[in-house]
């Protein structure tokens, strides 16, 4: 590699088209896995105050929610939150080897999102306002600062934030994780707002703070937060509203500044590290300063009509599938939702982002009932799609498809299993599901229009997508799973996008289908039975 493209890239443009994989190159990573120096996916604060929370059966909502009334708040409605949010859903051994499977997807299953809370006094939890880390092995809060009032938070909610240790992905992707790392905490926030509609809450993230007010919310930014090479960075800021009413305002440097102590230090991830200065480099770039508040707008309108299975079975089934199975087809109906899920506002995950819509869906449409064969458009937002038409290959045809009124267009008719595996870096699970997804997103405006951190809101866009596929697929009794190794300028080919042009650039994929399971593994319940209640 010549001197000039080993270079550090001068903007996240650059970091962005330097971690590309393609046929003749894949974007840099480790040349072997060094299993001596894997991470653990599990932090916690020694010296730290833990708070074992119940574990309920619970809910009893049909999918996707909500509930029809709000659970109270308190300690048992907290623990099942954060249960369905971000804790186990399995155990799973084979052949000697065993690993813990969680609710909140992650590339790789290696986890780099952490997950905190912020709340006031609440009986059986704190008896003052406390910023908590949820410790997901042990299912219990460690109290990582206590305040001295009682309240310090909008009565009616609580909050939830999210940070990223990259060395947890980069161990294994190199440099193309702190991509990933930004659409585990996209799945994040989508597996927070499903968790909320199970309890008739609802979740928002907040679009104003900025990385450092986060992170001193947090103490990310204090010595005892993390060790070197494994620091952690702030992420997303949420509103979970418990009670019907206006998002608050919070007065967020008040909360900051207000008089509390600090408990515990982090565990050390890894006795030994390889560093990747692309991503520290990256983290940079895109850094979030505090920008004007987004209005929410009234909650959306009802979503759709399906009444699933119980939101918990749901939650606790999904799975990231490794095999489908090129034989189940996926009725009309179930489509249909779950590309309604989708739509921007579509509640309860899409509901949760407060940003303007950035992606569009090209779908790969391979067996779905009553929708043939082929490449197909999901126009998101209309202005949006018409931006992207006018880029596109003149070839397509844009057919309106009468799908109850979605916004879906086929591009082009017949077979693409061959196109969606090619892109998917030749992954057959892409061409042997129902349909694969390309995430295109609205790369060059949304940079130009918000600056460098859109970045890694598009990519969160994206993992909420993500997220609704996730679940949906689930509850219709199929499966997905995030494909994060695609070769990028070879899905913009197909397009007909320009070589070399970013205006829009493929941000994440996804497929849906049959799985095929692997009967040598064994699969046990995530937590002790004793812990559960009825």
């Amino acid at each position: 590699m010549n001197a000039q493209a080993d270079a550090l890239p001068g903007d996240i443009r650059g970091y962005h088209a330097r971690t590309k994989h393609a046929p003749h190159r894949y974007a840099l990573g480790p040349a072997f896995l060094d299993w001596t120096s894997q991470p653990s996916p599990y932090k916690r604060f020694e010296g730290a105050r833990l708070v074992e929370l119940p574990l309920t059966a619970g809910p009893a909502a049909p999918f996707p929610g909500p509930a029809p009334e709000a659970a109270p708040l308190e300690s048992a409605s907290l623990g099942l939150f954060l249960e369905l949010a971000f804790g186990l859903s399995a155990w799973k051994s084979v052949e000697g080897s065993t690993w813990a499977v969680r609710n909140n997807p992650s590339s790789g299953n290696l986890h780099p999102t952490e997950a905190y809370l912020l709340l006031n006094a609440l009986d059986g939890v704190c008896d003052a306002a406390a910023l908590f880390h949820y410790a997901p092995m042990a299912h219990g809060l460690e109290e990582r600062a206590r305040y001295h009032a009682a309240a310090l938070l909008p009565q009616g909610g609580f909050l939830v934030a999210l940070g990223s240790v990259f060395w947890r992905e980069s161990w294994k992707y190199g440099e193309r994780a702190f991509r990933y790392c930004q659409l585990d905490a996209g799945h994040a926030l989508g597996a927070a707002a499903q968790a909320a509609s199970a309890l008739g809450w609802r979740a928002r993230a907040r679009a104003a703070p900025s990385d450092d007010e986060i992170a001193a919310l947090l103490g990310l930014d204090r010595p005892d937060a993390g060790h070197r090479r494994e620091e952690e960075h702030p992420d997303l800021l949420i509103w979970i509203e418990t009670t019907a009413g206006v998002a608050p305002e919070l007065d967020l440097r008040a909360v900051i500044e207000a008089p509390r102590e600090f408990a515990g230090v982090a565990t050390r991830l890894s006795e030994d590290h390889d560093g990747w200065p692309i991503i520290d480099r990256a983290a940079k770039l895109c850094r979030k300063p505090r920008t004007s508040p987004i209005d929410a707008g009234p909650p959306a309108a009802p979503g759709p009509a399906l009444r699933g299975p119980p939101i918990g079975a749901v939650v606790r089934a999904r799975r990231s599938v490794q095999r489908m199975d090129g034989a189940a087809v996926l009725a009309r109906d179930a489509f249909r939702d779950m590309l309604a899920a989708t739509l921007p506002g579509a509640p309860p995950l899409l509901g949760a982002f407060p940003w303007p819509p950035a992606i569009t869906l090209i779908l790969y449409v391979h067996r779905v009932a009553g929708v043939a064969p082929g490449l197909y458009l999901l126009a998101r937002d209309a202005a949006l799609a018409m931006r992207l038409r006018a880029r596109l290959s003149p070839e397509f045809d844009w057919a309106s498809v009468d799908l109850d009124g979605l916004p879906l267009f086929r591009l082009r008719a017949g077979a693409v299993e061959r196109e969606a595996t090619r892109a998917a870096c030749l992954q057959p699970i892409a061409g042997k599901g129902c349909f694969a997804v390309a995430m295109i997103a609205d790369f060059d405006a949304v940079l130009r229009a918000e600056g460098a951190f859109a970045y890694r809101r598009l990519h969160w866009e994206a993992g909420l997508i993500g997220q609704a596929l996730y679940l949906w697929a689930t509850a219709v009794g199929l499966a997905g799973t995030g494909i994060g190794c695609f070769f990028d300028d070879e899905v913009h080919a197909l397009l007909g996008l320009p070589d070399g042009d970013m205006e829009f650039q493929d941000v994440y994929h996804f497929t849906v289908g049959g799985p095929v399971e692997d009967a040598r593994i064994l699969t046990l319940p995530p937590y002790p039975d004793e812990r559960r209640r009825k």
